[in-house]
This record gives C-alpha cells, structure tokens and sequence, in this order.
C-alpha cells in the first residue's frame, strides 16, 4: 500500500538538532519561522537532496556516470518520500534564446498550430501562396533562356548534422552519379568525407539539361523523380561552363574583396527553389512546406540569419562612428577610420562620389542622407567603375562597394588582440536586428498567418491578450479539427500563467530579464500543466513580491496542485498562506545556532497559542513591525536621456 504520510527521522543538516516529523501525503505544508532557522535546510538540502539522490540511484550505472555522484544527507532515516520536484525563488536563466514561450512550451504548440493550419503569404507582396503543379513547374524551367545549362537537384539534407555514408551509397545504387555538397559538385563514388559535427546541405543531382523546347519530354521524367527526392521541392542550378582560356583570365594580380563578393553572389542568385507545394505565381517565388522547424528562431531552418535568431545584433553605430561631423569623410569624421585615407581607398570612395553625385572634401554634417547611407552601407549590388591614375596612364575597374560600416565589420570579426576588438567595440551598439525587426524569424516564417496574426505579433501580446485572441480566433471545420489538441493545451497554459498573477508578461519576454518570482511562477505554472498526480512539490517562498490580489491566485494554483492528488511544502512567512494551509511547521526559537527546532506544529490556532513560536506571537498581536514615525527626505533627480532604461522601464 501507498504510504499516507512522509516521515523524517534525525535531521542534521546545516543548524537543524535532529528533528524528526511526520507530513501527511496529499497536503498543503507551511514551513515558517524567522530567517536561518532551517526550514530550507528541511525542506530544500533534506528532503528535496534525499528525493534527488534516490532519483539518480535508480537509474542504470551507464546513465549516473554522466550524471555524478550526490551525497547523502545527514539525516538518519527518510521514508514515503515520494518524486521530488524543486521550485526555487531563482532565475530561469540567463540564455537570450529562453522566453516564456520556450520556457512554458506554449511556443512549441504555437510551432505546431502553424505549420498545421497556416497560410503561407508571399514575404514580398503579401499574396496568398498557392500551391503549383508539376506542368507550373516545367514551364517555369522552360521559361529560363533559351541555352541556358542547368542541373536538376532534389534536396536530400537541409541543414543537418552527420556523415550521410548509408545515403550516398543508396543514392550510388539507385543509378544517381553526383552531389552537391555544401554548394559543391562531386562524386558520389568518391564517398564525400563529411564532418558529423557540421550541418550540410546536400543535394542530388538529377540531370543536367541546356534549356530548349525540345528537352519538355525529358525534363518532365527529371522533375517527377526530383520532387521524389525532395520530398514536393527540387533546386534549378543555372551555371557557365568556363573555356580554359576563360579560366585563366583575370589570375593575375591581386583579387579585390570587391570583385570576390560579386561573384559570390552571382553563384547564389544561379539556384531557382521550385516546390510542388508553395509558390507565388506574382513575385515568382516557391517555398518549402512549413514544418515546425520553420517557426523556431532556434532552428537554422527558420531562424534570421543575420541575427541568428537572437532578435538584436551588435553592430557598428553610425551616431557613434562620427566622432567628427565637421570633417569630411577622408579628413577621418568616421572615428575608427583612425589611419589617413591612402590613394587605393581614395579611388575607390570616388567612384561611390561620382555615382551618388557630392564631393569627398564637403564637411560630413552638410553631406545629404543618400552620400551618408552610401559611404556607410554601400550601395549593394550596383556595378561601378573605379578608375585608378598612375604616370602611365589610366587604368578603369569595375567592381561592387558594400560600404565603410562592412569594411570594420571584418576587421573586428578577424581581429586577434582583445585591445584591438576592443577599440573597434567603442563604436559599436546593441539594437533591433535590421532584418527582421527583433522578431527573431526569416521571412518565410514571418509571412505565415493564423487568424490575421503572424507568430511573431502574437508572441508579442500579453498573456491576457494571447487568451483572448485563442477563444475568438475563427477557424473552419477542418482546420478546428486538426488544431483541437494544440489549441487546447495553448488555452491551458494560457490560463495556467494567468492564474498565478502573470497575464502582464508576453510569450517573447526572454528569460534573463524576468525578476526571480516571476521565473518561479512560470515554473509553477508549467508543472500545473503538467498534470503530474502523486508527486512532492517544494517552494520556495512564491508570494515575494506579490500585489495582494495576485497572491490570492497563486494559492489557488497551489490548492489546485494540491487537489490534483500532490503533496505541496512551501516555505514561507506569508500570514495568507498559513491560513489556507492544512498543516504549518514553524521552526525556530531564533536563527543560526538557536534554531534548528520545531517550535510548533499544526493549523494557524495551534502556532498562535505557541509561547516558543515568533511567528505565533506576531499572529497574535503580541509583537508588531512599528511602521516609521518620520519619512526620509524625496530627493528628486533626472536622469539623462537615455539612462536607466532596461527591460520595461521608460526613461523620462
């Protein structure tokens, strides 16, 4: 039989002097009494490390290698101690990818519920993505230059970690004969030596074709198997097969960062994403199914990539870069252009002069925002022509110029002295990621709606908001049967948050600036959600920081845990939980050295006639916290604008 009653014999731990007790199973526990007098060392280094220990003991010997040894409490004999869980007044945590939503798992069911039953909009013009046949699919190769040369893949790895042997030997056997690994054609007979630790991207190559009217029979055999291996997704690869003499062309001399970047680009903007599924038949766009790695800022699938799902970036500052407005750009205005401008560089921001149309020798507070955003950012992919003079004449280059602020970019990233990171750091600033606004996703994420909302803009609702759109949200009959399961854990946890006082918060609130009771709470609120039944909770004083109304809502998630068939121990001083408790232990007489005892035990009546108990006498009216006679001095100060302002505080 199930034991009714949890029983400690000769505790020691910390200051406690043997205490023995029995606690009732399926309970609410109040642990009180003054600050030191060992209710968490009974509570927390007790019972919790004993329940702990137990835990890891009962696992096998391969498993507690990883995990250590723990030591045994001081404490002679514990028995009924059921599953233990800790819910400590600590931080979550202080990794910037943790949010309420990843923390409560809302998020994960709010992954889910989009991937099912969104609907996918085009990222540029905001039409309704339909899905395309296989003839849309072949009339948009055929629709591609005439003579063009392509190579038809189908996508077998995006973005995942391992070696792939099993799958290129498949693939060999299947009668296919090369890959494109990480952007590079080779061999499947050579077996690609992969790093399992690195994720790739590969793809199968189908067939190579040279784009003409009379390929349409064989093209449409190439797409049919294609979509196959890619599961309703192929890749058309556009390139130039380069003659020897074309090869060697242009390897002379030094490659300017210029030109290199250009033909990078080049390389990427050769592969066209047909899927069977998604497409945008007015930007001409296709897009992969939406899965639940989509909507993860966690996942390289759906994550920014120039954020790298962080949601801020830390990047150069122009505000800070200008140390002074009234030089010109090559009198060094831009303070970590520390070094005089030499005659290579000079060519180069001419060209950019002569394209934008101002003079380099104007002052930079007079130059107007188009020459400011061109020196800063560059002016993309626009082609320009740099024109070098030397005694022997003139000598005209052509070539891309992605900006001063791209130039430091790298020098910081490649710096190798701390000094000199350092130094490039001063002008350099925190703020929104550019691309995607602080939301965290890519554009094909960020373009996917449920009810009018992306998961970015609902995220950014409160948790009391977030309820309310999840009772009115509108479905049809096939998406409400589909999403039932998730929307009704999204409505429980939901109502779980607000139950313990935290409808205020929004589901993208990241952990580190959460305050220590909130964090506490959330946790509380996961593990009501749980629905675990028969398990020891212990807390560690929930109602810090409480408004009066909030806290009447947090013991009724705890009476709730306890009526679920748990055993709940909270350790507190408030005078509202001890009266809806069922059982109170007030340790004491004093802290440290004169503590370490049970002074009285029972319901709210029995600790008040304690003539040993402090917490009995200041329930009784006998000793009282005198509120102060005289009020210190308000002292009115300003801050400057912009300081001591964090998380929601508003600086005025």
């Amino acid at each position: 039989m199930e034991p009714k009653a949890i029983t400690v014999k000769g505790a020691r731990e910390h200051n406690l002097r043997g205490v023995s007790l029995k606690l009732p199973r399926g309970r609410l526990i109040c642990f009180t009494g003054v600050s030191g007098s060992g209710k968490s060392s009974f509570a927390f280094d007790t019972l919790f490390a004993e329940g702990q220990r137990r835990y890891i003991e009962s696992l096998s010997s391969y498993a507690r290698q990883f995990l250590g040894q723990m030591t045994k409490p001081d404490v002679d004999q514990i028995t009924g101690l059921s599953p233990t869980i800790s819910i400590q007044q600590k931080t979550t945590g202080w990794n910037p990818r943790s949010t309420v939503g990843t923390i409560t798992q809302i998020h994960d069911y709010l992954r889910v519920l989009y991937a099912r039953i969104g609907k996918q909009h085009c990222p540029q013009c905001g039409q309704l993505i339909s899905a395309q046949t296989r003839e849309q699919i072949i009339g948009r190769i055929l629709d591609l230059p005439e003579g063009s040369r392509i190579l038809l893949l189908g996508p077998v790895v995006r973005k995942q970690k391992g070696e792939f042997r099993d799958l290129f030997e498949d693939m060999l056997r299947a009668g296919y004969a090369r890959a494109r690994v990480d952007g590079e054609v080779v061999a499947l007979s050579d077996r690609p030596d992969l790093s399992k630790n690195v994720r790739h991207d590969i793809e199968i190559v189908v067939d190579r074709l040279v784009v003409s009217p009379k390929i349409r029979t064989r093209l449409a055999e190439a797409v049919e198997a294609a979509l196959k291996l890619g599961t309703g997704s192929l890749i058309v690869h556009t390139y130039k097969e380069m003659s020897p003499d074309k090869k060697s062309a242009g390897t002379t001399g030094e490659t300017k960062p210029s030109q290199k970047k250009q033909s990078t680009k080049q390389k990427r903007g050769g592969d066209l994403l047909l899927s069977s599924h998604y497409a945008c038949t007015e930007c001409d766009l296709s897009f992969d199914p939406p899965t639940p790695q989509l909507f993860s800022f966690n996942s390289p699938q759906g994550m920014c990539l120039t954020c790298d799902g962080i949601g801020t970036a830390f990047d150069f500052d122009p505000e800070l870069m200008v140390t002074h407005p009234r030089r010109s750009f090559i009198g060094r205005a831009i303070g970590p252009m520390h070094t005089k401008v030499g005659r290579w560089r000079k060519h180069i921001y001419q060209a950019v002069a002569d394209h934008v149309g101002f003079d380099l020798k104007t002052p930079w507070k007079d130059l107007s925002k188009e020459a400011k955003h061109a020196l800063l950012y560059g002016l993309g992919d626009t082609h320009l022509t740099f024109t070098w003079r030397w005694r022997g004449g003139v000598w005209r280059h052509g070539g891309t110029f992605d900006g001063v602020i791209a130039d430091l970019r790298e020098k910081h990233r490649k710096a190798k002295s701390n000094f000199v990171r350092a130094y490039y750091e001063k002008y350099m600033r925190k703020k929104t990621c550019p691309d995607c606004q602080g939301g965290r996703l890519n554009d094909q994420a960020s373009a996917v709606r449920v009810g009018k909302m992306t998961i970015q803009e609902l995220c950014a609702l409160s948790i009391e908001d977030a309820r309310v759109f999840f009772e009115k949200v509108k479905l049809n009959a096939t998406e409400a049967l589909i999403a039932t399961d998730v929307l009704r854990e999204i409505r429980g946890r939901l109502a779980f948050l607000s139950d313990v006082g935290l409808d205020y918060l929004t589901l993208d609130r990241t952990a580190p600036t959460l305050a220590g009771g909130e964090s506490q709470r959330i946790r509380l609120a996961s593990q009501i959600g749980a629905g675990l039944v028969g398990v020891l909770y212990i807390l560690d004083e929930p109602s810090i920081g409480l408004h009066a109304r909030d806290n009447k809502r947090l013991l009724e998630s705890l009476i709730r845990l306890r009526d679920m068939g748990n055993t709940v121990i909270v350790v507190e001083h408030d005078e509202e939980t001890m009266l809806v408790a069922d059982e109170i232990v007030d340790f004491g007489p004093g802290p440290g050295v004169r503590g370490g005892e049970i002074v009285a035990r029972g319901d709210i009546k029995k600790v008040m006639k304690s003539k040993r108990s402090v917490t009995g006498a200041y329930l009784r009216g006998d000793e009282a916290i005198e509120i102060p006679t005289t009020r210190r001095e308000v002292v009115t100060q300003t801050l400057p604008k912009g300081r001591g302002k964090r998380n929601n505080s508003k600086a005025k």
